[in-house]
Order: structure tokens, then C-alpha cells, then sequence
């Protein structure tokens, strides 16, 4: 070989050598540069999957500990009223443990010897055994002096509700339990009792062990002292505070990170623990007077895990020239792992949110059909959320001969409008349960939302009362969108301006009303209708909706279905194939009630005292004679209207007052209705509950019966408050279904 060659194949070699070794160094750098960005794309992951596990669980526990709240005040309001009458508190209570199935005991604990007859201490108390059986004792004594707890004492001095710490209650619930403690106050204003609602805390501990951000990283809830109420270590919950748990760890942070939690601050922190592996530490408090702080650790050896592994392959291949096309199949293949993994997690996504869309349809009316079957009124609804879910409601329900009913529209989307809707939602049922006027509805409602609004989230929403017999609309508006009137001609229900609910707790809200003429059809939407856009992003507008709305009438098209479908097919033809941007929600309501002939009418004004009763009965008789009514019909028609007329003698006027109580009795070929007016102060009978005769006399409330009698006696009873008076309305069927 000569020198040349020799010469040449040394070059080469070298060059050779060169080339490997400079694609060596820039594939070590390549790495070197994937580690730390990978390294910081995975912190960033791990911190914002830490920290949508910390909302997304903060959320759901503020709705389960706001709706045990709503109904704690609801049922507070039940108490005050019936602090004279101290043996129908159990009935009280009964209500609020049947409410909510997280509920399992009501007691209310009274300052020592404020019902004298009933000793020093007096603890009714009601506990659900989960069996459908309610237990109902009298907790209060020397062996259970509730008077030197702090869930007395607190609430007591501070006139102010509060969540206490988490205790085993051995008399009452006989578990692990959390108390809501709301003051109950006298007439004078003055604290005299706290309504205490028993919690379990077993849903914290499967809520917060469900779904975790990484398979080995663990959720914890503390308590306002740092006691452990929820963790996946079961001998800890309940056990140890979170100061014991972390006393024998050598890294001094978590003395911090403890206190930090504790004061209610929100951060992150980074700790060793004995083995000499990083914990990642998040940490916020759960929103609300509960003073609780919830924790998510994530394992660095976990999280890092597959890094680590895959930087220490590519150094090895880096090393290994001749290897590396086998890193790139090795990197495709992991490449195309990682592909499959997230195909997996948005298919895991788009199931739980299609579960989510199930859950918030279901929230929604099913049926349209009224039972028992309605000949006055006619209703059809739609609900299409932009998203898999979305912020839009409607809901109805007919309690006393008067049709409740709400629409309304969340700011934003997603997940947080669906749970302030399905709040919006509980709270319309719960509020409309106790009350008739749509205005103090609405104002409760927006008391509700406001209570959990930390997200400064808000809602337009619009509440109704159709009174059926009469066809008034009482309705209450909160920035929502003007309804149509399609009946005699097509116009806008005048509405008042009003601020949406959330943004101002204690807003007070107007009613307003107007009569709806029979085969009317009031048309409610959300701005998804009229704000439906092109792809050139010109919007379907009000002047399409109300041409829309003519031509249904011109045709004699404007029923509920007939409004809505023909609606829903015109802004689809408008829009086209475009994207909806906005939940399309609809409710249509006619007023269908047929005018009768009237075949008799009768009037009688009393005097408010019980010495013209008799006066009353010769009116009732004279008018079943009439009727051709037989003695056990008369006799039961005498019982109900005697009834109705002495509780406003009782009730409406103050002892002493001079008043007048007007009865107006009609019929028609259908039914007899006696309406009773008086001008005394404002008293609804049929928001009382009936009572439950199946009990023995001693545990039933005092009061009620008479309500119950007079439903059944009559077919229907219906009141309402008009122009300063009040108006009960009594209806009998002369023809009987």
C-alpha cells in the first residue's frame, strides 16, 4: 500500500470519525435540548392538571355544600315561624333530612330554657336510617349538653352560620359528620336557637379519590384546625391532622407549606420526602364559610418517570452510532404510543363529557304532558347547547292551579355554566316550592348564585307565574330576553330592566303582569336564537323572529310545537352548515283555558268576627240549593268555605281590626267557584304543607289541618295577591271526569 493510500484511509478514517463524532455532539445536543423542553412542557402539564383537579373537585364540593346551604335556609325560615308551636319542630327537620340524601340528621339545639316546660335543655332531632325510616328523639340533657359545643356556641355569639369541624357525633347521626350551623332568631330579632344540618363525609372521601391527575398522585381535604378529612390513606381520615402526618419528614418546607394551606392561601411547593424523592405539592382553599383547604401531590419519580427512561436510551444510542437507526424507530414507535395515548385521553374526554350532557339534559323537563292531563294550558321546549354542554335552562312545573316556569342563560360554556345552571335550576325548584310571586323567586335565586359566584359568573334568567283559572302572568325579569306575544297580533312582553342574577347579592328584583287572553302563545328564547350567525357573520336577528312568528300566526301554526319547530327550521335555514356559537334554547306557553257561559253569580260581604258565620252558611246553602246540590255535598261545601273564611278572620286582620271579607260565588255548565277577598295582610294558605294524619297526635305539627281539609273537600285552591288584597279562589267540578 502506498503512502498515498495509507495517507487517503487515514483521512477518511478521520473524517469519518469527525462526521460521527460532530453527529454524536448534535444528537447529545438535540437531546440535551428535547430533555428540557419536554422537562418544562411536563411541569407545565403537571401544573395544569393539578390545578383543574383542584377546581374542577372545589366546584363540586361547593355545589354539594351550597345546596345543603340553600336548603338549611330555606327550612330556617319554617322554624322562625313556628317557634311558638316547640313540638312541630320535628316536622321541620323531617323535611330538610328527606331533602338531600347527604343529609342523615336536623336537630335544633334552643338556648338553655327557652321552652320552660321542656327543661333546660331541648335538642329535637332527626335522623334518616337510610332504611326509609326517621327516627326522632330529644337529644338535648346533662349527658349531651350541646351548649358547650363550639357548633352552638359560634353560631350563638356571632349570629352567623358555620360549617364546623369534622367530629364523630355518637348521639345523633352516630358518625363521622360535618355540621351546618344557621342562628334561628325570634320576632325581636334575637338569636334563640341553631338549626344544626349533620353532613356524612363518606361522598368527600369517594369524590376526592375519584379520577386523580396521575395515577400515584393523591387529593387531600383539610380541615380548619389541619384535621385530615379525606385522603386515599383510610387510618388518616378523620385520625391525624396534616402537622402529625408530616412531623417526621427532615425537609423543614412542608412547616410552611402546612401553615400557607391552613391560612387559606393558593400556591405550589416543592418537597423531599424521607427517600429522597420530589413531591410536587398544589394547594388552594375550598371557596365558602367552610374554611377548608384542599391539597393535590404529584410524584416527581411518576411524573418524570418516562422522561428520565428516554433520555437515558438516547444517551446510550448517542454513544452507540450504529445504533441510531434503531432510536428512530424506537423514537416513531414511542412517538406513535404517545399518539395512541391521546387519542385515548380525548376519547376518555369525549365520553365524560357526552355522560355530562346526558346528566344536564336529564336536569331538563322530559315530558310535555301534564298528569293528570290539562285542558288549560299547552307547553313545548327545546334545549340545543353550541357545546357538549352548555349554560342554557328552562324549566316548569303547575303547583296550585298556577304553572311555574323559568328560562334562562349562563354566561360562557362549558363545564362551569352547566354547574351554575344545574344551581340556577335546584334553586327555581326549591325557591318556587315555598313561594308564588316570581320577583322574591328570583331574588332568592340570585342570592343562591351569588353565595358560590367566585368566577364572577352571572346569568339573565326570567321567571314566570301563569295563574291558570284567570290567565294572569305574574313574571319577574333579570336581564333576559323580551318574550313574544303571539295571539291577537305578535308583540313583546314589556319587561323591566334589570341586572342579571350573580353580580349582587340582595338585589330585589320587581314583579310586573300582565292577562293573557286564551289561545295566546308566550314565546321565550335565549340570544342563541336571535344572535345565530351566517358564515359572513350577519346574525337572524329579532325582525326575523318576529316575521317568523306572524306567519305562524296568519296560518294558525303558533301551538307550542308547531312555534318551536317552525322557529328551530327558519334560523337553520338562516344559518346554514355554520358552527353554532351559542346554546339555542326555546319554550313556548298557550294559554288554552275556554271562555264558559256564566249560569249563576252570588255575593256576600262579612263582617271579620265569627258571629257571621251563620250568614255564611245560609249563603253556601242557598246556593247549593240552587245547584240542586244533595245534604252530603252541602254539608261538605259548608265545612271547606267556613274553613277558608275563619282562617282570614283568624289571620288576615290583627286582633281588634275592623275588616271585611267578600265572597263572589259563579258557575257555569263545568264547576262552581267561590272567590274570597279581603284587604287584610298578606297570608297564603296553600304554601302550607299538608299534614300528615297518619301520624299520632302528638307529633304532628300544630296547624294545617285546615288547609288539608279544604283540599279535600274542593277540586282546586288557588291564591294570589292583588292590588293590596287577598284573593282565594275555590273551585268545585260540577262534572265529575
Amino acid at each position: 500500500m502506498s503512502i498515498f493510500d495509507r495517507w487517503r484511509k487515514s483521512y477518511e478514517t478521520k473524517f469519518s470519525l469527525a462526521i460521527f463524532i460532530t453527529v454524536a455532539l448534535l444528537i447529545e445536543a438535540i437531546i440535551g435540548i428535547q430533555y428540557l423542553y419536554a422537562q418544562k412542557s411536563i411541569r407545565k402539564e403537571m401544573k395544569h392538571r393539578a390545578q383543574t383537579e383542584l377546581k374542577v373537585k372545589s366546584l363540586e364540593i361547593q355545589g354539594v355544600l351550597n345546596a345543603i346551604e340553600v336548603a338549611a335556609k330555606n327550612q330556617a325560615w319554617n322554624v322562625e315561624r313556628l317557634l311558638a308551636y316547640p313540638d312541630s319542630m320535628y316536622k321541620v327537620t323531617e323535611r330538610l333530612v328527606t331533602q338531600d340524601e347527604l343529609i342523615i340528621g336536623v336537630g335544633v339545639l334552643f338556648v338553655p330554657n327557652y321552652y320552660p316546660s321542656k327543661g333546660y335543655w331541648y335538642e329535637p332531632y332527626v335522623r334518616d336510617e337510610g332504611t326509609g325510616y326517621i327516627e326522632k328523639r330529644q337529644l338535648g340533657g346533662k349527658n349531651h349538653d350541646y351548649t358547650k359545643t363550639d357548633f352552638f356556641n359560634i353560631p350563638l355569639q356571632g349570629d352567623s352560620a358555620f360549617w364546623s369541624e369534622p367530629y364523630l357525633d355518637k348521639d345523633g347521626a352516630r358518625t363521622m359528620v360535618i355540621t351546618y350551623c344557621y342562628p334561628i332568631h325570634d320576632k325581636n330579632g334575637k338569636v334563640v336557637a341553631i338549626l344544626g344540618t349533620d353532613v356524612s363525609l363518606d361522598w368527600l372521601g369517594e369524590l376526592m379519590n375519584a379520577s386523580p391527575a396521575y395515577p400515584s398522585s393523591t387529593n387531600m381535604i383539610l380541615s380548619r384546625t389541619g384535621q385530615v378529612m379525606a385522603c386515599p390513606v383510610e387510618s388518616l381520615v378523620m385520625k391525624s391532622t396534616i402537622m402529625e402526618v408530616t412531623a417526621n419528614m427532615k425537609d423543614t418546607t412542608v412547616r410552611s407549606l402546612n401553615k400557607r394551606m391552613l391560612s387559606g392561601y393558593t400556591g405550589s411547593a416543592t418537597v423531599t420526602n424521607n427517600e429522597g424523592e420530589k413531591q410536587y405539592v398544589f394547594y388552594a382553599p375550598i371557596k365558602g364559610s367552610t374554611g377548608w383547604s384542599m391539597a393535590v401531590t404529584c410524584p416527581g419519580k411518576e411524573i418524570y418517570q418516562g422522561l428520565s427512561k428516554m433520555r437515558h436510551n438516547l444517551q446510550l444510542m448517542s454513544l452507540l452510532g450504529f445504533l441510531l437507526l434503531l432510536y428512530i424507530i424506537t423514537r416513531t414507535v414511542k412517538n406513535f404510543n404517545h399518539v395512541q395515548e391521546v387519542n385515548k385521553e380525548k376519547e376518555r374526554i369525549d365520553s365524560e363529557l357526552h355522560i355530562a350532557n346526558g346528566i344536564q339534559m336529564g336536569m331538563l323537563p322530559t315530558s310535555f304532558v301534564f298528569t293528570p292531563a290539562r285542558s288549560d294550558v299547552d307547553i313545548y321546549g327545546s334545549l340545543v347547547p353550541a357545546k357538549a354542554v352548555g349554560g342554557d335552562l328552562y324549566d316548569f312545573y303547575v303547583r296550585d292551579e298556577k304553572l311555574f316556569f323559568c328560562i334562562g342563560d349562563v354566561s360562557g360554556k362549558g363545564v362551569p355554566a352547566a354547574l351554575v345552571m344545574a344551581v340556577i335550576r335546584s334553586s327555581f325548584r326549591t325557591s318556587s316550592m315555598m313561594e308564588s310571586t316570581p320577583d322574591r323567586i328570583l331574588s332568592q335565586i340570585n342570592d343562591s348564585v351569588s353565595d358560590i359566584n367566585d368566577e364572577n359568573m352571572f346569568a339573565t334568567l326570567l321567571v314566570g307565574t301563569l295563574d291558570l283559572p284567570t290567565g294572569r302572568l305574574h313574571y319577574s325579569n333579570a336581564g333576559h330576553c323580551p318574550p313574544l306575544l303571539i295571539g291577537s297580533g305578535v308583540g313583546y312582553l314589556p319587561l323591566d330592566a334589570n341586572i342579571p342574577v350573580g353580580l349582587l347579592k340582595g338585589w330585589r328584583y320587581n314583579a310586573q303582569y300582565v292577562m293573557i287572553e286564551p289561545q295566546t302563545t308566550l314565546f321565550l328564547y335565549t340570544d342563541g336564537l336571535t344572535e345565530a350567525e351566517k358564515e359572513d357573520y350577519e346574525q337572524f336577528g329579532k325582525d326575523r323572529m318576529f316575521e317568523t312568528a306572524e306567519t305562524l300566526l296568519e296560518k294558525g301554526q303558533h301551538s307550542p310545537k308547531q312555534t318551536i319547530e317552525r322557529m328551530t327550521e327558519a334560523v337553520n335555514g338562516f344559518v346554514g352548515d355554520n358552527e353554532k356559537s351559542d346554546d339555542l334554547t326555546m319554550l313556548a306557553i298557550q294559554y288554552t283555558k275556554e271562555a264558559l257561559e256564566i249560569q249563576m253569580e252570588r255575593h256576600l260581604t262579612l263582617e271579620n268576627n265569627l258571629d257571621s258565620i251563620p250568614q255564611l252558611n245560609e249563603f253556601v246553602d242557598g246556593i247549593s240549593e240552587e245547584l240542586g246540590f244533595d245534604m252530603s255535598t252541602t254539608m261538605k261545601l259548608n265545612l271547606a268555605i267556613e274553613e277558608a273564611v275563619v282562617n282570614i278572620i283568624n289571620y288576615a286582620y290583627p286582633e281588634g281590626t275592623k275588616g271585611f271579607v267578600n265572597i263572589d260565588a259563579s258557575s257555569n255548565d263545568v264547576r262552581l267557584k267561590f272567590v274570597i277577598t279581603d284587604e287584610g295582610t298578606p297570608f297564603d294558605p296553600t304554601t302550607r304543607k299538608e299534614v300528615d294524619t297518619t301520624l299520632p297526635v302528638e307529633e304532628r305539627p300544630i296547624g294545617g289541618l285546615g288547609i288539608l281539609l279544604v283540599r279535600k273537600l274542593m277540586d282546586s285552591i288557588n291564591y294570589e295577591r292583588i292590588d293590596g288584597k287577598n284573593v282565594l279562589t275555590l273551585r268545585k267540578n260540577l262534572i265529575k271526569d
